[in-house]
């Protein structure tokens, strides 16, 4: 649920720096955010370790990281990996790529920031940062790594199907 070499490292930054440099949440503490929103205040931090700790004595991390995904923010108003596979890429998230999988690990780091459509570079920066992780931790081929890097990031959203308009005026 939390990681006191990060909290250390965040703290010591921020104590030198006087102002924060480096975030020292997991995704359990994450989560905790996204459940229940607050200010970004000291206290505030100290209630998601609280929750984070508690989210971890009841569920197993892959649960966990379903909750994330499913409630993660990827620009656009998008919420959840589903929507921002769809949104992005035109497709449900056990259907992506590599590429398209590295592109959104990154979005909810800064989901207006890294919006390939806006920030194509700082996206495919982002995006290849996360293919050289998993190729040094030996998860991925050289080729696999090549092919990747490759694969240009998406330059538009796509629109979600109409497949069952309502109409609220028909209700009144």
């Amino acid at each position: 649920g939390a990681d006191p070499l990060a909290i250390l490292r965040a703290v010591g930054q921020l104590a030198v720096n006087g102002e924060v440099v480096s975030g020292a949440s997991t995704i359990t503490m994450q989560l905790a955010r996204l459940l229940e929103r607050r200010p970004r205040t000291l206290t505030s931090k100290a209630i998601e370790l609280f929750r984070a700790f508690q989210l971890e004595w009841h569920y197993s991390k892959q649960e966990i990281l379903g909750f994330y995904l499913t409630l993660a923010p990827y620009g656009v108003n998008l919420e959840g990996i589903e929507a921002a596979s769809r949104a992005w890429f035109r497709k449900p998230p056990t259907a992506l790529t590599l590429a398209e999988s590295a592109m959104l690990t990154v979005l909810p780091q800064r989901p207006s920031g890294l919006r390939p459509d806006r920030y194509p570079e700082q996206a495919k920066a982002a995006r290849d940062k996360v293919l050289k992780r998993l190729l040094d931790a030996g998860r991925i081929t050289q080729l696999q790594y090549d092919e990747a890097r490759s694969v240009p990031v998406p330059r538009r959203l796509h629109r979600f199907p109409r497949q069952a308009p309502h109409y609220s005026a028909d209700l009144l």
